[in-house]
């Protein structure tokens, strides 16, 4: 199987709303939801990937001609590649009835760890969707990171149970869903989170807490201060907010500013080796790719996953060794040429 066939298998099991697009870019999606639209006009997730095509690679092929070594370590745990899968909800509602939240988690998952990558776990009212992420990340030793909505604190603690037996070796939680219509409803109120509540979030889980949902130099120094490991520049794919910045342009500010104190991830638009390399050259320490995994799983379940995380690697590796990088650790600013 080869990228293509899974996506022309993707078209056939998708559902109404995705396209299984050759490049993911917001454009024939637009602002429909169900779907992986975007919120209001549907700007934010199609500037999301448009802002990343704008930022160059340097190519410098006089150097050393050896192996580039793609690994990255993070808390503690090594990883093939600096790239993750994101997490996503209600599959069966945006993507189609092939799987459930629960049985694409039970995949991704599986498929993620096999190829030496770590998934990010959805959540969801249903109390089995977490259950269920939980027990796939616990089959895989830990290799998962189960993404907790921003419920209130008693929600909360009730999860985090969970994800303590399953031996995640890190939890997150992606506040941006705070502009998603279920949460608003919930009583007690879920949603947004103070610095106070975060430290409480944070205490309350014994493995590194992971933000996403980051989009200034701000909201990263809150994080940094109420304890948190990590943080995701995010937008939430522009699910969340219309007429919103881009990931690209607001990556590197917020690395520069708490980059070398946290662990900065990022996500949104980023679809290929060469995005990844950009984002890492702008400091972040690794990425996430949400809607494209869907897009895999639905097209060729693990098989289809594995074949677009080698495609993923494969661009990377020729992206590193074509601008004369052999390691993650030598990618700098240097290596990419910023829009004016």
């Amino acid at each position: 199987m080869d990228y293509n066939t899974v996506l022309e298998n993707a078209r056939k099991n998708i559902g109404q709303y995705c396209k299984a697009c050759p490049v993911c870019n917001g454009i024939a999606c637009g602002n429909k939801i169900p779907g992986p639209g975007a919120k209001g006009v549907g700007d934010t997730a199609i500037r999301n990937y448009s802002k990343w095509q704008e930022i160059r690679v340097n190519m410098d092929v006089l150097c050393e001609n050896k192996e580039v070594d793609t690994s990255v370590k993070l808390f503690g745990k090594e990883f093939k590649y600096p790239f993750f899968a994101g997490p996503v909800g209600a599959v069966n509602l945006h993507y189609g009835l092939a799987y459930t939240d629960v049985t694409y988690n039970e995949v991704l998952v599986k498929a993620c760890m096999e190829n030496g990558i770590a998934a990010f776990t959805g959540d969801g009212v249903n109390p089995d969707v977490m259950k269920g992420a939980c027990d796939a990340i616990k089959k895989t030793k830990g290799i998962g990171v189960p993404t907790v909505k921003p419920w209130n604190i008693e929600t909360i603690k009730e999860k985090f149970e969970l994800v303590k037996d399953c031996g995640a070796f890190a939890c997150a939680m992606d506040v941006d869903a705070a502009g998603l219509p279920f949460l608003k409803n919930q009583t007690p109120p879920a949603g947004s989170k103070s610095v106070e509540d975060l430290k409480e979030i944070v205490d309350a889980i014994d493995v590194p807490f992971i933000v996403k949902g980051v989009m200034t130099v701000k909201a990263a120094l809150k994080a940094k201060e109420a304890g948190a490991a990590a943080i995701v520049v995010s937008n939430h794919g522009g699910r969340v907010l219309d007429q919103c910045p881009a990931t690209a342009e607001v990556l590197k500010e917020i690395a520069d500013a708490v980059g070398d104190s946290m662990t900065i991830l990022v996500d949104s638009g980023i679809r290929n080796g060469t995005d990844i390399f950009k984002a890492l050259a702008m400091g972040a320490h690794g990425v996430l790719i949400c809607r494209p995994f869907v897009t895999a799983l639905y097209g060729g379940g693990e098989e289809g996953v594995k074949v677009y995380i080698e495609k993923l690697a494969a661009e990377l590796k020729d992206t590193m060794a074509m601008c004369g990088v052999h390691s993650i650790g030598e990618i700098s600013i240097e290596n990419i040429r910023l829009p004016k």
